[in-house]
């Protein structure tokens, strides 16, 4: 046989031959690499990671003759053997995940490590056909791991940055193959570049007319006109480690991306990732982004991915089609973007951002390479959890080290990681000592001053009676509680034409529906009370005369201050009171370690000494916080970075998680868009679970933690099945078919069932 193939006929008849794809894969990898140390180890990576496929039997599979085959491992070996570990472990995974860093784990290559597959041929066979083919192999001048094969956090995240390259580089020589007939070129066309100069332009314009147009006091207009002139100045720094410390209400989201762009532009970075916590922030966000560059640049320049946004799952078919029956270019283009971040500005949460950091999958790591030369941006930087603040401390600074990339951490609330820099260090990752950039961020806080706080005793808790009727006693006024139930029992207590309540058991379209009563009660000055969780903490935009707050963390009550007099139009100050509520329960994870700490705090220091407004306070907070949760050497940090010393990659991404509980999404039939709500049933019936169909049901979904097997909620929970695979269930995807449980105040109100909420 003098012909060997890579894949079978695509649908204008075409075999793919094999040469073809190892060279395409090796010289795609290599540019995806730009001017990395492992460039030449990942261009053998590519030449080598279908070696097994010139085997007779895999040829045969080909033709439906055989199955059960191992076609990787056997390009690993040879990559071992020329002293590429890293290179064997990416080629290993490309189809199964990345495995183990391990002498022991890597030695047994070539032998198959799925039990019940075989070998396609012996490897001399392999390398022989690889030669005839005219496939050159040579030892790469400089490799990422050396003999030892330590496994640190810092040579897992090399690992897989090539392994990133080496799948995208494999998947779009595949693509291309399948989608563009004969031609021999790359299927898809590259994502728009960034225009940091235009784009800097345009945000500065719209800056200054929204600026024009504010309603905000001259005090708090020149706060932001001072941080933002903070942020183009500390866009000169060099590439590398940075803190953004900003009061709330002074325009941090368009200035961080006003310093991204610039720095961006000094630097001739490539891509600017904005990395939010929560999906109602990044769909805000997101949107905030593409209103001010989509006219200049298009739709591509500016890429959402969530989970909801129905790109990167794996298990649902992609079929996005029209009523015409073809795919929309545009649809089929973002989707494609999304698959490995090709477009300059990402928008995207916390989870989809570090999991995949941390992650062994294909479709997880595929986008990795992207964080080369680039500006990441954290917004609300503090809510890391602090079990996995040193891996992620170590992953970043890594990663900005080595790959020109620089790191931003804002938020109000600065936690105090340099705090960490010595355990970071241990992990023999090059520390955490950011540069701030705002100068002096206490001199932004003393002018935004706009709230008097009143501390309850944490000791003397309220009655839900008793708290009621202070917020009757106002006429505009939001309280916000730690829990849903507390919210739906404060809610029944008022229960009048004045009072709502917002909780994510609300879909988004209910949620978008009570805010926008919310602001226009405020502006007209009607009687509005407002009962939240701390969702509504989460960039959230009102602006209250009066807030109650419960106890919780300091970071949640400054959040809270922060909805309160916010433009700082009243003539006094905002009145925020914080209670110790009589049901003292919250959040599980560390809420209720840092809800204790802040009420150390005041039990040291008494009302005058807690200052919210200094930022000196708040570090002072983080540092007692660490120290009392031991971060470096609680069991979850310590755990993983045992999996880490290890090299277990699965291990790794198995106890990397930032949401510990597993949750379903949940198409909820609330009442005012029961249309929508039945013709996406409908079409989940018809055609079972799509990206086209996640994306249209977002505005309809709530999310619960996974209920117990024998809970209830099961008999109203219709199972949602993927495209295509009728007999599959898809198990993260329901439509609730009970509309008397979702309440037209509290939103989804399955009985006997509140401990599945996600508070």
């Amino acid at each position: 046989m003098d012909r060997y193939f890579a894949h079978s006929a695509n649908a204008v008849g075409g075999w793919h031959l094999l040469r073809e794809h190892l060279s395409a894969v090796g010289e795609l990898a290599a540019e995806f690499a730009g001017s990395s140390r492992w460039r030449e180890e990942v261009r053998l990576a590519g030449r080598l990671h279908d070696l097994g496929k010139y085997g007779d039997r895999f040829q045969a599979r080909l033709r439906g003759e055989e199955s059960g085959l191992d076609h990787w491992s056997a390009g690993a070996r040879m990559a071992l053997e020329q002293r590429a570990a890293a290179a064997a472990l990416a080629i290993e995974g490309h189809h199964i995940g990345l495995q183990s860093l391990s002498r022991d784990s890597l030695g047994r290559l070539p032998n198959p490590c799925v039990p019940g597959l075989r070998l396609t041929a012996d490897m001399a066979t392999l390398k022989e056909r690889l030669a005839q083919d005219g496939i050159a192999i040579s030892l790469p001048s400089q490799t990422l791991l050396g003999p030892s094969l330590h496994a640190t956090v810092s040579s897992m995240l090399d690992v897989r940055l090539l392994f990133s390259a080496l799948v995208d580089a494999d998947y779009q020589d595949t693509e291309a193959h399948f989608e563009g007939g004969m031609s021999g070129k790359r299927y898809r066309a590259p994502g728009p570049r960034l225009n940091s100069s235009a784009a800097l332009k345009a945000v500065l314009e719209f800056i200054e007319s929204t600026r024009a147009g504010s309603n905000a006091s001259p005090g708090v207009i020149a706060v932001r006109a001072a941080l933002l002139d903070a942020c183009l100045k500390g866009a000169e720094r060099e590439p590398g480690l940075f803190t953004f410390t900003a009061p709330t209400g002074s325009g941090k989201t368009l200035a961080m991306l006003a310093f991204a762009l610039k720095h961006a532009l000094k630097y001739h970075l490539e891509r600017v990732v904005m990395v939010v916590p929560y999906l109602t922030i990044t769909e805000q966000t997101a949107r905030v982004y593409r209103n001010i560059l989509a006219p200049v640049f298009g739709d591509e320049f500016v890429l959402e991915h969530h989970s909801l946004a129905g790109v990167g799952e794996e298990q649902v078919r992609q079929d996005n089609e029209g009523e015409t029956g073809q795919a929309s270019h545009a649809e089929r283009r973002r989707r494609l973007l999304a698959e490995n971040w090709d477009a300059p500005i990402i928008v995207t949460t916390s989870v989809q951002m570090l999991e995949s950091i941390f992650s062994n999958r294909p479709a997880a790591c595929r986008k990795l390479h992207r964080l080369q030369r680039a500006v990441i941006l954290f917004d609300e930087a503090q809510t890391l959890p602090a079990h996995l603040a040193v891996p992620t401390l170590a992953a970043l600074s890594h990663l900005s080290a080595t790959s020109l990339t620089s790191v931003v951490f804002a938020t109000a609330t600065q936690p105090a990681f340099a705090h960490l820099d010595e355990a970071v260090v241990k992990t023999k990752s090059p520390g955490w000592q950011p540069r701030e950039i705002v100068p002096d961020p206490a001199a932004l806080f003393e002018p935004m001053k706009r709230v008097e706080v009143a501390w309850g005793s944490p000791d003397a808790p309220v009655a839900w009676d008793a708290v009621a009727g202070r917020l009757t006693e106002s006429l505009q006024v939001m309280c916000i509680v730690n829990l849903k139930r507390h919210a739906k029992t404060l809610w029944e207590k008022l229960n009048d034409s004045a009072t709502l309540h917002l909780s994510t058991n609300l879909c988004a379209a209910h949620r978008q529906d009570v805010l926008a009563s919310v602001h226009k009660r405020l502006a007209a000055e009607e009687p509005v009370r407002l009962i939240a969780t701390q969702c509504v903490e989460a960039g959230v935009d009102v602006d209250f005369p009066a807030v109650m707050r419960a106890w919780g963390p300091l970071d949640a009550i400054i959040q809270a201050a922060g909805r309160c007099n916010r433009e700082g139009r009243q003539a006094g100050f905002g009145k925020l009171e914080v209670f110790q509520s009589e049901d003292a329960a919250y959040p599980t994870g560390g809420y209720q370690q840092a809800t204790q700490i802040a009420q150390m705090l005041f039990r040291r220091h008494g009302e005058a000494g807690m200052n919210l407004d200094d930022p000196a306070f708040i570090t002072a907070y983080y540092r007692e916080l660490y120290d009392l949760a031991g971060v470096a050497n609680a069991p979850e940090s310590r755990g993983i970075l045992k999996a880490i010393e290890d090299g277990s990659f699965p291990d790794v991404a198995r106890l990397y998680r930032l949401i510990r509980q597993d949750a379903i999404n949940v198409l909820v039939p609330y009442a005012p868009q029961q249309s929508l709500f039945d013709e996406l049933q409908a079409e989940a019936d018809d055609r079972g679970l799509t990206a086209a169909w996640m994306r249209r049901v977002r505005p309809l979904t709530v999310s619960l933690y996974r209920p117990k097997e024998n809970d209830t909620i099961w008999d109203a929970l219709l199972p949602v099945p993927v495209a295509g695979w009728r007999q599959c269930e898809h198990n993260d995807w329901f439509i609730y078919a009970v509309p008397e449980h979702y309440h037209p105040q509290l939103g989804l109100v399955p009985p006997g069932t509140l401990n599945t909420w996600i508070a």
